[in-house]
């Protein structure tokens, strides 16, 4: 069976509570509903991970490449714009990278129009809120397929 890896970045356990306006009012146990409802819909395995410390991160990655993933999908938040070592760690794999976001990083302020993971991932979704993710996960298992 497919495996994917969905890791939440910095800060995500307060969607629900954390400016509305740019991330919705949805939480990340319902996002990660939804996650788990599409993977049962395309008989896949998702495992959802979410931290607000960076090197916790960069340990599940390294993980992630020990035990053989066939994709990740990285909404990383705030590290995206800075995470050398979060980079660093996604440029180990040798399965599909799709870096997300739900906000429309591009016309945002202007440090978050940079990614350091850009460089490294196979495609980058934004700006569709929840629906960002539900499109990560089709596009790594899309990917996945091709490696």
């Amino acid at each position: 069976m497919t495996k994917i890896l969905m890791l939440h970045g910095v800060n995500h356990d307060m969607f629900g509570k954390r400016d509305p306006k740019q991330y919705g009012t949805i939480t990340l146990d319902e996002i990660n509903n939804n996650i788990q409802q599409l993977a049962k819909e395309l008989n896949i395995e998702v495992e959802t991970f979410q931290t607000n410390h960076e090197g916790e991160m960069v340990n599940k990655i390294n993980e992630a490449f020990l035990s053989g993933v066939d994709g990740v999908v990285i909404n990383a938040g705030a590290w995206t714009h800075y995470s050398y070592a979060i980079r660093d760690a996604l440029a180990i794999l040798t399965v599909p990278v799709v870096e997300i976001h739900m906000s429309n990083i591009h016309s945002r302020e202007a440090f978050r129009h940079e990614s350091v993971f850009a460089e490294i991932a196979t495609g980058q979704i934004s700006g569709f809120g929840q629906e960002s993710y539900l499109l990560g996960i089709r596009a790594a298992l899309a990917a996945s397929r091709q490696y």
